[in-house]
């Protein structure tokens, strides 16, 4: 079944143990990505927030452009595009916050954008090297 990705749909990182505590399905996307079920960023925060976790949003947008009409498996594509642009800063989660067709001299072309989103117990959001160390523990954990 091809998944179906619109604006507010959130990948998630594979961490079993936050999907398991906030009860979250997910379906596989992408290498160790996967994109939650049932839930768009606004409910997906709140059911973080009443866990007494935090959800945190990044304020830089990535955008990726794609020519020709409006495609699942393009929009896929576009999504894993972004994907390995954000990976060096190693947020768990990404939401789709524009799918935006247009035309430039008569040619279609597409730009997705997204943002990096973090869900973590803190409330405090540390660097990139705290959350790889972080990332490291939880690999080690999984065994």
């Amino acid at each position: 079944m091809m998944l179906t990705l619109k604006v507010g749909s959130v990948l998630i990182e594979d961490r079993p143990l936050i999907t398991q505590f906030l009860g979250l399905e997910v379906e596989s996307f992408s290498g160790n990505w996967s994109v939650i079920k049932a839930f768009d960023g606004f409910a997906l925060d709140r059911k973080i927030h009443a866990a007494g976790w935090n959800f945190f949003f990044m304020a830089a947008e990535v955008k990726v452009i794609f020519f020709g009409s409006l495609a699942t498996t393009k929009i896929q594509s576009a999504l894993k595009r972004i994907l390995a642009k954000v990976r060096p800063q190693k947020f768990n989660a990404l939401e789709v916050t524009g799918i935006t067709p247009k035309r430039f001299l008569g040619v279609p072309y597409i730009t997705v954008s997204a943002h990096s989103r973090h869900i973590q117990q803190s409330c405090y959001l540390g660097g990139a090297v705290a959350r790889r160390a972080h990332e490291h523990d939880a690999g080690w954990a999984k065994g």
